[in-house]
């Protein structure tokens, strides 16, 4: 099972794939929120994103640059932390900017008033 996620090492997977490339997404989705672009931009930056990770781990940690099974699994976890980023910068906006109409219903949602 271990060997389905992590390539090498848990240290390097959850520092670079994790700890790095997550926070990196989160970033990311936060600011395609903030500049009020469609989620579609997230995909395309994630997925760039991706291709920059797994060469991190193909470069300092001797994994495989050109696995479609262990990019897919770097994808997924940066899909997941920028769309975490995303979605809680879009709902405070959201409730924000549009206070006569939304109110906050969470960290990743909003409602009508």
């Amino acid at each position: 099972m271990q060997a389905l996620i992590i390539e090498r090492n848990i240290v390097d997977f959850l520092l670079v794939s994790c700890f790095l490339g997550g926070g990196a997404a989160f970033l990311t989705g936060r600011a395609v929120a903030l500049t009020w672009k469609p989620i579609v931009y997230l995909l395309v930056y994630l997925l760039l994103l991706a291709c920059g990770v797994r060469f991190i781990h193909y470069a300092l940690f001797e994994g495989t640059l050109l696995s479609a099974h262990y990019f897919l699994v770097d994808a997924v976890i940066l899909l997941a932390f920028g769309w975490l980023g995303f979605r809680m910068t879009r709902a405070r906006q959201m409730a924000g900017q549009y206070s006569w109409l939304y109110k906050s219903a969470g960290p990743l949602s909003w409602r009508l008033k």
